[in-house]
């Protein structure tokens, strides 16, 4: 977007006011018995559920927001209502702006024709004329790099090929507004880096993302605000490292009660599909070079471990700290940090992280590992492990935080 064109944008694009969406919940027969011998009982029926209900947001010109919640939190419901897929049943959507949407995998195309002519019809549904569709073909077809599968029909594409189609019209129209369902969480990793550039580019040239993903870490690197949807209601909207950080102590509580009912903080392995990256050995230290379990209030102590990569290349490592009762106290990733595990063997990579003067206050934590893809786009495995942090101190909270008393 041009200097000009970026003058001339409205202050706020997006505006949301009370925006709520019912779907009917007589679907199947089964639906319908219950509700006739609810009838016969004299019950209220209720045939319809709540998929969004009294959402408000605005989204300013060139801000990024990131749409978080649990799998039926009503998401994709939101975006689609954005896009204008769907109308809302209560409420208002506003939008001042041209939007381009990737929402369900495929959406637009016909299955039928090639990913040539597909090109041709997504792009006239976006509002592309056939004079600009003529000079932006050569640069959708070389951006989705799917080689002679371009001239083939896109029912015999991957998930993958049909995201690189479908991305590569989205950013052709440049939009005011770009909206994505998930789009980083299919295709190879090499196109999802791709991706992630070009919207670092479109946010940096005043563009405005909504973003929908179950990835924290993009959330936090892609988007400046996020909202949380929790069973269709607005849980919670502000900065996006609060709001993740509030939806991860949630999942953490609710991970720490399954684990309370088992009476203890069981050390979790979780196996990596193939082609993908564990961390295969993990153990706690002090600086001697000794196992722990246990390590002082203010003390120190290393985390080592011994990652594994099918595909031979580095993988990201995070490295985490929770509460027992699950509450998040510090989490950091290599790549943050410019830290590059080192190499073993051709599979196998060596790290460790020195915590120094721990504030935690004494307690039961777990120190937990993970390995991601060299692009940090995929979590594929977790290692946890117990730790006890020691001593007497009358302070209360979770952390130790230095200060002084003042005479006033």
């Amino acid at each position: 977007m041009s200097a000009a064109e970026r003058l001339q944008a409205p202050a706020t694009l997006l505006e949301l006011r009370g925006v709520g969406k019912d779907y009917p919940r007589l679907a199947s027969a089964g639906g319908q018995l219950r509700s006739f011998f609810a009838l016969l009982r004299g019950a209220a029926v209720s045939d319809h559920y709540r998929a969004l209900d009294a959402v408000s947001v605005d989204v300013r010109h060139g801000e990024s927001l990131g749409v978080i919640g649990e799998n039926g939190a009503g998401k994709s419901t939101l975006l689609k209502v954005i896009a204008g897929v769907i109308k809302p049943t209560r409420g208002s959507c506003q939008v001042h702006g041209r939007i381009s949407a990737l929402l369900e995998l495929g959406s637009g195309f016909h299955p039928e024709y090639t990913g040539i002519e597909n090109i041709d019809l997504a792009a006239a549904l976006l509002g592309l004329s056939a004079r600009e569709l003529r000079a932006k073909r050569d640069e959708i077809i070389a951006f989705a790099d799917i080689g002679e599968h371009i001239h083939q029909p896109i029912k015999h594409y991957s998930s993958g090929m049909i995201v690189r189609l479908g991305f590569a019209v989205a950013t052709a129209v440049k939009p005011e507004i770009l909206i994505t369902d998930e789009v980083l969480a299919v295709g190879d990793g090499s196109f999802q880096k791709k991706c992630i550039r070009w919207i670092e580019n479109f946010l940096a040239d005043g563009g405005t993302l909504l973003m929908c993903s179950h990835s924290m870490y993009h959330v936090q690197k892609l988007c400046q605000r996020a909202l949380w949807l929790h069973h269709g209601a607005q849980r919670m909207l502000g900065n996006s490292s609060e709001v993740t950080q509030a939806y991860l102590a949630y999942h953490e509580a609710k991970e720490a009660a399954a684990k309370a009912a088992t009476g203890h903080i069981a050390r979790v392995t979780q196996r990596a599909p193939v082609g993908a990256y564990s961390v295969i050995e993990l153990r706690l230290e002090n600086e001697a070079g000794e196992a722990i379990e246990r390590t002082p209030y203010r003390g120190s102590f290393i985390v080592r471990g011994l990652a594994h990569s099918d595909d031979g290349r580095t993988p990201v490592v995070v490295v985490g700290m929770v509460r027992a009762d699950g509450t998040p106290v510090y989490g950091v990733w290599s790549e943050l940090d410019g830290y590059h595990p080192t190499r073993v063997d051709a599979h196998h990579f060596r790290f460790a992280i020195h915590f120094t003067d721990l504030p935690a206050l004494p307690g039961k934590y777990a120190v937990r590992a993970h390995a991601m893809d060299p692009e940090a786009l995929r979590l594929f495995d977790t290692w946890e492990i117990e730790l006890t942090v020691t001593g007497d101190t009358r302070e209360v909270g979770l952390c130790h935080l230095p200060h002084r008393w003042l005479d006033v």
